[in-house]
């Protein structure tokens, strides 16, 4: 492959992109001259498609079909609780994916997949920075919140490949702001991120040692950003008026918009003065608005959201097997830790002043650039090594939930546990895998399943099915199955339970990638063919053999008397 490595922070408000020459990383302004591009598309009336500012500075005339925060939508399905709760905030509606129960936004009669509208924003980026570098840029490093799932994960990967880019790794958030920190060095130290974006929150903790940067542990909320405080203030404005008017600005799109507007300008605006004043003439027909809004008002208003981020961080540091004082350094990443309340939280959290040397906004794509550098070889002395964010297993009989790989383990990983029928003359078994916390498998959020066939027809518990889950540096999993008796061996990457098949991939970013206007870089929309529904057979896989340790896989045979196996269902 030719052409640099970008390193790519795709934001839920906004987005960056950075290079890197050895151990410099460079921000990559886009065409109009920003350091970000905000992450909006818009389909306008004539047919073409708009994305980053020119989107946003016509998203009051055409709040319906102007998209934002669709990273908050990514490897989501309809019926997400969290889906649910988003829609009453949006202008745009989202609709559901009659296949396979997926989110998708609805422009028109269309519905265009959270993954196809995010390739239209790394489009943008890619093109930008061919422009400005003045050469191809075909690989990227793309980040993603340390506490995305794996159907998230492979989702933001479809994005980059519909895009027209090769995305070599997905790194966490926080782990790319600690390489970008300029902290370690020759000195070891131990260092949380806390991340505050505009949709999600991430908090990790590293050992940096001899250029060894060592993620310990991490925990977040993928719904707690920027956007849940901009609706703090929406909500107020929207009550005010209706106080004052007796209208209800819900049902006007345009309305709304302008109010989300006012919001985060507003919110941006209180991290450095003590009182705004929003004014919005002709907000409805002749009716306008004029109110001020203190800085001690808008910190009641979201009191329990700055609040909600401290959990997450006790549970970073017990994971990590450390205390707040244990920290030497705190970085801070997202918009969001600009608001002063913010900064005072993470001072009460790690009980020390946050590191300030670097700028929110443009660290993480600065972080994924010299990631991009150490896997092409020019930083030698640079090892970086992630973690899983969750816990994976696979469901057994009476939903339980067997604990494959524990949450926190350092990546890359292959594991393998043993495990039985759950019949007599059982020749294949359907092996679902889940991701959580939950001691019930239901509780938790399906990846997938997958069938291994060709089972050796046994009584029921006698089969010895080794099941093995193997995270790559992406933090994508792959799962093999081997029947231990006959020796059937069935090798299968996991497809996320939310998200593209192969050939709609490749058809979208054909489509996307078709010669366009330089005017306008990303041009028309594409539709979403229905995804192919998974396997829901009936069989489970049993539960794991109560016999002590396996033996290895490649000297199994006759442990354990299957008079010892759990009777199965």
């Amino acid at each position: 492959m030719t052409g640099k490595t970008l390193g790519i922070d795709l934001g839920t408000t906004n987005s960056c992109m950075a290079v890197a020459e050895g151990i410099l990383p460079t921000v990559i302004p886009n065409r109009e001259g920003g350091r970000t591009t905000p992450s909006i598309v818009a389909f306008k009336v004539d047919g073409t498609t708009v994305v980053g500012l020119p989107a946003k500075r016509q998203a009051i005339l055409n709040p319906t079909d102007t998209i934002f925060s669709v990273k908050r939508l990514m490897g989501r399905k309809y019926d997400d609780p969290d889906v649910k709760s988003l829609m009453h905030l949006l202008p745009y509606t989202i609709g559901k994916d009659t296949a396979n129960g997926d989110a998708r936004v609805r422009i028109k009669e269309r519905l265009l997949s959270p993954p196809e509208v995010s390739a239209m924003i790394l489009r943008k980026l890619k093109d930008d920075a061919e422009n400005y570098l003045g050469s191809e840029v075909d690989k990227a490093i793309v980040t993603v919140p340390a506490y995305f799932n794996d159907s998230q994960r492979q989702a933001t990967k479809d994005a980059g490949t519909i895009a027209g880019l090769d995305v070599i790794r997905i790194i966490n958030e926080p782990t790319a702001a600690a390489l970008a920190s300029g902290l370690g060095g020759k000195q070891d130290m131990r260092i949380a991120v806390y991340d505050l974006g505009g949709g999600t929150f991430d908090v990790s903790i590293l050992e940096i040692a001899r250029g060894i940067f060592e993620v310990k542990s991490t925990s977040g909320n993928t719904y707690l950003g920027g956007d849940d405080f901009d609706a703090r203030i929406v909500a107020f404005l929207m009550e005010e008026f209706k106080k004052r008017e007796g209208i209800d600005l819900r049902e006007n799109p345009k309305a709304m918009q302008r109010l989300k507007e006012a919001a985060e300008t507003a919110k941006i605006e209180l991290s450095t003065a003590n009182e705004v004043a929003i004014a919005l003439p002709f907000v409805y027909e002749d009716k306008s608005m004029e109110l001020p809004l203190t800085r001690a008002q808008f910190e009641n208003m979201v009191k329990d959201l700055v609040e909600k981020t401290e959990i997450p961080c006790k549970k970073a540091l017990e994971s990590a097997k450390m205390t707040a004082r244990d920290v030497d350094a705190v970085v801070l990443v997202g918009g969001m830790t600009r608001m002063p309340r913010v900064v005072e939280k993470v001072k009460e959290i790690f009980l020390r002043q946050p590191y300030a040397r670097v700028n929110p906004d443009e660290v993480v794509a600065s972080g994924a650039a010299l990631q991009g550098s150490i896997m092409g070889g020019d930083i030698a002395e640079v090892l970086l090594l992630d973690v899983t964010p969750l816990s994976l297993g696979v469901r057994t009989v009476g939903d339980g939930f067997k604990v494959i790989i524990e949450k926190n383990t350092t990546i890359p990983i292959r594991k393998s546990e043993i495990f039985t029928t759950a019949e007599n003359n059982q020749t294949f078994v359907n092996i679902s895998i889940f991701q959580g916390e939950e001691e019930k498998a239901s509780q938790n959020h399906p990846l997938g399943e997958f069938q291994l066939i060709g089972i050796k027809p046994m009584d029921a518990g006698k089969p010895r099915i080794d099941v093995t889950f193997e995270i790559n540096a992406d933090g994508i999993l792959n799962v093999t199955a081997k029947d231990k008796d006959s020796g059937q061996v069935q090798s299968i990457v996991i497809k996320p339970s939310t998200g593209l098949d192969r050939e709609q991939v490749k058809r979208m970013s054909r489509e996307v990638q078709a010669p366009k206007p330089a005017a306008e870089p990303e041009q028309g929309a594409v539709g979403v063919a229905p995804s192919e529904p998974p396997n829901t057979g009936e069989l489970e896989i049993a539960a794991p053999l109560p016999a002590p340790a396996p033996p290895p896989a490649e000297d199994f045979s006759d442990s354990g008397s299957s008079t010892n196996l759990p009777p199965l269902t």
